[in-house]
C-alpha cells in the first residue's frame, strides 16, 4: 500500500478541500488524515493531508503530474508531496555538549524517530565515542576564523554526498553562514534556551540564576541569517524556585532543550510543519 503526505498552501478561496478530496477519490485513494488552517490576517489557506492507495496500478509520478496540471493551476497552489516509503535523512551537527545528542540517538535507536541519520559532524573530536557506540559515522571538521569557508565546503560536500534532507544543530556552537542556509532553507533546526536575547553569552543560566528568574524555557527553530530569529517550531517552559542551585537550573534547562529539540525533529520529520513569512503552522 502506498501512503503519501500532501502539504499545500494558497490564497484562501472556496472549494479547495472538496476539490482535493475528490481528486484523491478519483485516483482511488483513501484519506486517513486531513487538517487545515486559514490565516485570516494574510488570507492564506494551509492544509495537510495523508492518504493511502491500495491499487497496484497507482503511480506516484503520474499522481504528481495530474495534480500539477490540474488543481495546482486551478487554485495556484504551493505544494509538496512525500511518500512514506522514503524516510528523511537527518545529519546531526554537534560540538562538545552531549545531552541533546544522547537524547536524539536514544530515541533513534529505539525507533521513535521516523528518519535516518547518515552521519554526525563536529568541530571537535570529543563526542566521537558516542557516535562509535551507536555505530553512526562521525566526521570531524574543525572550524576556525581563518578556515570557516573551507570548513563549510566540506560540510556541504558531506551533506550532498549523503543526500541529506535536513540538519539538526544539537548544541553545535558555531554560527552557520548563508552558504549552507541557502542550500537548506527551513531545513536546519537549532535549539537554544529561551533567555535569548535577555541573557546572552556563554553562561546564560548563570546570568539567569543571579537575577532569580522563576521560569526557564527552550526554543527550537529553523535558522536564518538573522541569529536566533528563524521560524519557531517548538517551545516549552518550566517553573523554578529560590531553592534551585545553579546546577539544578542548568540540569532543568538541559532537560527542556532535549525535549523541545526532539519534538521539533519529530514534527519536521513527520511533515507537520509549514513555514510562511517566517512563521510556522504546526499540524497535530
Amino acid at each position: 500500500m502506498d501512503k503519501i503526505t500532501l502539504l499545500i498552501h494558497c490564497k484562501d478561496q472556496p472549494n479547495i478541500i472538496a476539490s482535493v478530496s475528490n481528486f484523491i477519490a478519483n485516483n482511488r485513494g483513501n484519506i486517513v488524515y486531513l487538517d487545515q488552517h486559514v490565516d485570516r490576517e494574510q488570507d492564506i489557506f494551509f492544509m495537510r493531508l495523508e492518504c493511502e492507495f491500495s491499487s497496484s496500478s497507482f503511480s506516484l509520478e503520474d499522481f504528481k503530474m495530474d495534480f500539477k496540471n490540474g488543481l495546482v493551476k486551478t487554485f495556484h497552489l504551493k505544494w509538496r508531496i512525500y511518500s512514506s516509503e522514503k524516510k528523511p535523512k537527518m545529519a546531526v551537527f554537534v560540538s562538545k555538549y552531549d545531552h541533546c545528542l544522547y537524547d536524539i540517538l536514544g530515541r533513534y535507536n529505539s525507533g521513535e524517530l521516523n528518519l535516518e541519520i547518515p552521519f554526525l559532524l563536529s568541530n571537535h573530536k570529543d563526542l566521537k565515542p558516542i557516535a562509535d557506540n551507536f555505530k553512526i559515522p562521525f566526521y570531524h571538521v574543525p572550524v576556525t576564523r581563518n578556515n570557516k569557508a573551507e570548513a563549510e565546503k566540506k560540510q556541504l560536500a558531506l551533506l550532498e554526498s549523503h543526500d541529506v534532507d535536513f540538519v539538526v544543530l544539537a548544541r553545535y556552537m558555531q554560527i552557520v553562514s548563508s552558504t549552507i542556509i541557502d542550500k537548506y532553507p527551513n531545513k536546519i533546526i537549532n535549539i537554544h534556551h529561551s533567555f535569548l536575547p535577555v541573557f546572552v553569552g556563554a553562561k546564560p543560566y548563570h546570568s539567569a540564576f543571579k537575577r532569580g528568574v522563576k521560569i526557564i524555557g527552550a526554543t527550537s527553530h529553523y535558522i536564518t541569517e538573522e541569529l536566533d530569529a528563524g521560524p519557531i517550531i517548538a517551545q516549552d517552559v518550566a517553573h523554578i524556585s529560590h531553592t534551585y542551585t545553579i546546577n539544578d537550573l542548568i540540569a532543568k534547562g538541559r532537560d527542556l532543550e532535549k525535549i523541545v529539540l526532539s519534538n521539533a525533529i519529530k514534527l519536521h520529520a513527520n511533515r507537520k510543519v509549514m513555514v510562511f513569512n517566517n512563521k510556522t503552522v504546526i499540524f497535530s
